[in-house]
């Protein structure tokens, strides 16, 4: 569909120009949307011939976001327009796209060909559309399977930023009180050690449990298709993240729990990061009403810190302590495996990476 055959002119904007991104941005508040020009690889907008904004759609990596259409050109062709135009954008280069929106405009997103995967009412819905969707993941999780003889059968997500020996640890627990453990590693690359490398400490620090199964989380655990840095003008954060959190929850309960026959989810507490903590609270809100047990451990402790509290063990002060060249204050943070890569060659990249980066990951 060419812009050319319609009442309507497309400009990309240039993220980069403070005055488009306050354009955007002015119109996107008006309707509800905080924009973040950090999050969207590109933005445009829709003009009619008098130069009035009709719309605007940004997309981030395979999704597409901030998709809106001006209140007196909802009746016209607008969203259509904005919608096809991201969407091919991002096929050319991807096989699958995904949008994170209202559940009340999800239905415009299905007249265009999306299908609903899963809604946190009353803010979100996620949809997808594309050569490939979550029944291709699913065949792949058939794939790796295993048959047992009883349904204790356990599950942990992880990302494992770096693998600590607090993940060993409860790995080794659930392992211990499980006949099979499907581990699932966040697959995006959004952290600091790659998801190649973090695949390889893992499977490395636990070769010593039969039970235990990796798994390629994919675009659907933990993924920023579907768990996105999305802001609502009205909304707090701890509710927009709790949403977000019911949302992967869902997902993971509807469409991977039936398939791996899972019954027990562990998870360990959380005392540090708020994401995490809503993350936790979605499990203990969705997963029981299918089935699913949700075991929190305790969070393992080495010593006392300065505070004289308990020193836990978190990937986060790993990272610190690479950031400020004090990685021997938390060697006992580490397993084997962690610790031989970050003294190797092979973790300069990595550690230059962690400390040129300002943020949490």
């Amino acid at each position: 569909m060419n812009f050319e055959d319609t009442d309507f002119r497309q400009e990309v904007l240039d993220i980069e120009n403070p005055y488009d991104v306050k354009l955007v941005s002015d119109f996107l508040n008006d309707l509800g949307f905080d924009y973040k020009v950090d999050d969207v690889d590109c933005t445009m907008l829709l003009y009619n011939l008098n130069d009035e904004i009709v719309g605007t759609g940004s997309y981030k990596n395979k999704t597409l976001k901030y998709v809106a259409v001006a209140q007196k050109f909802r009746d016209s062709t607008a969203f259509a327009l904005i919608v096809t135009h991201i969407s091919n954008v991002i096929m050319q280069k991807h096989s699958t796209c995904f949008v994170f929106t209202k559940p009340k405009t999800a239905k415009l997103f299905q007249s265009l060909g999306f299908s609903i995967i899963a809604t946190a009412e009353p803010l979100f819905t996620v949809l997808e559309f594309g050569l490939k969707t979550i029944k291709d993941y699913q065949v792949y999780l058939k794939s790796i399977k295993r048959e047992i003889k009883t349904n204790n059968i356990a599950t942990i997500v992880v990302n494992c930023n770096p693998f600590t020996n607090g993940h060993k640890y409860l790995i080794e627990k659930a392992a211990s009180e499980s006949e099979l453990v499907y581990l699932f590693v966040v697959e995006e690359n959004l952290s600091a050690f790659p998801f190649e490398i973090r695949w390889d400490l893992i499977k490395k620090g636990i070769q010593h449990l039969n039970n235990v199964v990796m798994v390629k989380a994919g675009e659907y655990i933990v993924s920023g298709s579907i768990f996105p840095n999305y802001f609502l003008k009205n909304e707090s954060f701890d509710l927009v993240s709790q949403k977000q959190a019911e949302i992967d929850v869902t997902i993971f309960t509807e469409y991977f729990v039936p398939i791996l026959g899972i019954t027990k989810r562990y998870i360990g507490t959380e005392n540090y990061c708020k994401t995490t903590c809503a993350y936790n609270t979605a499990m203990f809100k969705i997963l029981p009403k299918a089935g699913v047990e949700v075991i929190e451990i305790t969070r393992k402790a080495l010593g006392m810190d300065k505070n004289n509290e308990p020193n836990y063990i978190s990937a986060s002060k790993v990272r610190d302590a690479i950031k400020n060249d004090r990685l021997n204050e938390v060697i006992d943070f580490i397993p084997v495996s962690t610790r031989d890569f970050l003294l190797s060659e092979d973790a300069i990249e990595v550690i230059h990476r962690i400390k040129s980066y300002s943020g949490r990951h």
